[in-house]
């Protein structure tokens, strides 16, 4: 299986979250697929970010090509959610050409 590159020093900003994925003010349909799949919003952010890292391992990275910014990588995760439920979540990573370390870029629950 492929593993995320840097996946134990994975950088996964939480303005990622409340600022956009979590966030119904910015990204209504986003916010409003992570409450109902899984539990999450703005008040337990960081147990998002604490799930997807968790995980980061158990999930293969499939690659994506690089259009300038550094290799890009997809994991498609099953998450438990603070709910009970579990759903797929579409991640999006990138190992950045100037600094070398891989980051979160998106995150969106996936039908």
């Amino acid at each position: 299986m492929n593993i995320l590159p840097n996946a134990d020093n994975a950088v996964i900003s939480e303005e990622k979250f409340t600022q956009y994925a979590l966030n119904p003010q910015k990204q209504k349909d986003k916010a409003t697929a992570f409450e109902k799949a899984l539990g999450y919003n703005l008040d337990n952010c960081q147990k998002l970010i604490d799930n997807i890292k968790t995980n980061i391992k158990n999930f293969p990275a499939e690659s994506k090509p690089d259009i300038g910014y550094g290799k890009r990588y997809k994991i498609i995760m099953y998450l438990l959610g603070e709910n009970g439920k579990t759903a797929k979540v579409l991640t999006a990573w990138i190992v950045d050409n100037d600094t070398n370390k891989t980051r979160l870029i998106s995150a969106y629950v996936d039908k």
